[in-house]
């Protein structure tokens, strides 16, 4: 088996906040080892951690890859507008990559990734960190387990903040071409929560609206989102980033044939309802907290189950916890959801 008895050889593209926590996690694994670092910014400016200041850096990944530096996996936490043709270069030079979510911006580059890795035989990981929360463990096997019997009714709730601290002057976030939308970089994660769970959607109707954020970014910032499950059951997504101050909630309400469950805390972290017939809730592993930027919040800290799933996998221990072609459903579940923003209402 390769890889076996040998660390697994990580590169990190891209070194914001994120960037930053997927390299702590790979040089926390005693299984990797982190070779190099890639940014379009001075290495200077990055205020790198004393562990990483002597790795060899690079200002492009072509740069990178055309310096002959042995590396198995390719971790991608650039700006959402650059994972697919990044994620592309990385697979053309026949490397394992990890891909920051959200995977792509279109469901045709998504496809080009997926057609590029099978081609060249590679494996394409993607992050959706929720999925390893305590809660969204416990909610899979209840479903999985059909303990809840017919799903009737599911609402979806991601109320954050992100102002002016966030949405800052000259970043990338807010850019329409970089960026994508609210859905895409913010809660991502959270339509693969829905979409792990209870599969795919249809019949969508949508409202968004721009109430604070008309000068910070190019999109909405709000948005009501109704559809049918092709599983049976309804279903609406409610989200917004105009939220003052501090992030209010995520949460997800699950009304079903046997019983109804609540999740919910600023990062879906908390079992608050749960009355099902004949079950009684057992006591679920703490959460991790949210990522601290400061002035601002994020979603649970399990970058680290991400690594520990690339090295899992390679080693041939486990299989991908988030596959390739997951991270293409939600692309294009965001996609459809998003092609009702331009339609205009007889």
């Amino acid at each position: 088996m390769p890889f076996q008895d040998q660390k697994i050889k990580f590169a990190m593209v891209g070194l914001g906040h994120i960037g930053k926590r997927h390299a702590d996690m790979i040089f926390r694994n005693a299984e990797s080892e982190l070779v190099a670092l890639i940014d379009t910014r001075a290495k200077e400016e990055l205020n790198l951690a004393p562990e990483f200041r002597h790795l060899p850096y690079f200002n492009s990944l072509h740069d990178f890859l055309g310096a002959g530096v042995e590396a198995d996996v390719i971790n991608i936490a650039t700006p959402n507008g650059c994972h697919a043709q990044q994620a592309l270069q990385c697979l053309e030079a026949r490397k394992h990559i990890v891909v920051e979510k959200p995977m792509t911006l279109t469901r045709h580059d998504a496809e080009k990734v997926i057609f590029k890795a099978l081609h060249v035989h590679k494996h394409v990981f993607t992050v959706m960190q929720n999925r390893y929360s305590p809660p969204s463990v416990w909610i899979k096997d209840l479903m999985e387990r059909g303990v809840l019997g017919r799903i009737f009714m599911v609402q979806l709730n991601c109320f954050w903040n992100r102002d002016e601290r966030y949405y800052s002057q000259g970043g990338w976030h807010g850019c329409q071409e970089l960026d994508g939308g609210t859905l895409f970089t913010q809660f991502s994660h959270f339509v693969d929560i829905m979409y792990w769970l209870f599969g795919d959607i249809e019949n969508i109707k949508a409202k968004f609206n721009d109430f604070t954020h008309q000068h910070l970014t190019d999109f909405e910032d709000s948005g009501f989102v109704c559809f049918d499950f092709v599983n049976g059951g309804m279903g609406c997504l409610s989200y917004s980033t105009a939220i003052w101050d501090q992030n209010l909630e995520s949460s997800m309400t699950i009304i079903a044939e046997n019983g109804s469950v609540k999740i919910g805390g600023q990062y879906m972290d908390k079992v608050e309802y749960c009355h099902i017939k004949d079950y009684t809730l057992p006591e679920l592993a703490p959460t991790n907290p949210g990522n601290d930027y400061g002035a601002y919040k994020g979603s649970a800290q399990n970058h680290h189950y991400v690594i520990e799933n690339v090295v899992d996998t390679l080693k041939g221990r486990n299989t991908i916890t988030t596959n390739a072609l997951e991270g293409l459903k939600v692309v294009e579940i965001i996609e459809r959801i998003y092609a009702h923003r331009y339609k205009v209402n007889p």
